[in-house]
């Protein structure tokens, strides 16, 4: 009987070993050798915690019938758990306090946790999943990249490069604005104020 065999099927112990033919006593000897080899054998491939769960199986079938049900109930919590990650994928959203990088983040995060549950999600879908996204303001570099960037060849990393790039122009340009509003609030102020000194002066 090969290893495989007396794995699945196991063996009939005799109910009295000293009472069996020599012959008997032989063939049941090399099979229960066999059947230990064998259980010997998975032990070699468990981890500490999968050694723990066989660790008082006595024979390879028995062995082998309590990692079946263990890897079972590991893949119904597998099945559970990437129904959740892929709910999270779908409703990750940018808040309008983020900024990109942050943003990006989050998305990897979900999509690093999905890739080791054995889910494959290429880097098209999650630079789609970005861009789809963004919140309004970046409306038109969403466009913009979209209308120069191969999207089936981008990188992760290479979009959240181009998100930057023109996170920095609109912060750049946000300041400009803001400077250019003081100013002229303050000119306003010189000048209501020079004119008012002037009415007072010839009154």
């Amino acid at each position: 009987m090969g290893w495989e065999k007396i794995v699945d099927r196991g063996y009939a112990k005799p109910d009295n070993e000293e009472t069996l033919p020599q012959n008997k006593k032989d063939d049941f000897a090399k099979t229960k050798k066999k059947d230990q080899q064998a259980l010997t054998l998975i032990h070699q491939y468990l981890d500490d915690v999968m050694f723990e769960k066989v660790t008082d199986a006595t024979t390879s079938k028995e062995a082998w019938r309590i990692l079946q049900i263990s890897i079972q109930g590991v893949d119904k919590v597998r099945k559970v758990k990437l129904q959740t990650l892929r709910a999270d994928f779908e409703v990750i959203k940018m808040k309008e306090s983020e900024c990109n990088s942050d943003y990006c983040s989050k998305v990897k995060a979900v999509v690093n946790q999905l890739r080791r549950y054995m889910e494959e999600i290429e880097d098209v879908c999650m630079v789609e999943k970005i861009l789809r996204i963004l919140i309004p303001k970046f409306n038109f570099v969403v466009c913009a990249i979209e209308e120069s960037k191969d999207l089936n060849s981008m990188m992760v990393e290479q979009l959240e490069g181009s998100l930057q790039a023109h996170e920095e122009k609109i912060k750049r340009r946000q300041e400009v604005s803001l400077e250019q509003l003081l100013k002229t609030q303050a000119s306003f102020k010189d000048y209501g104020g020079e004119k008012s000194y002037r009415g007072n002066g010839r009154g």
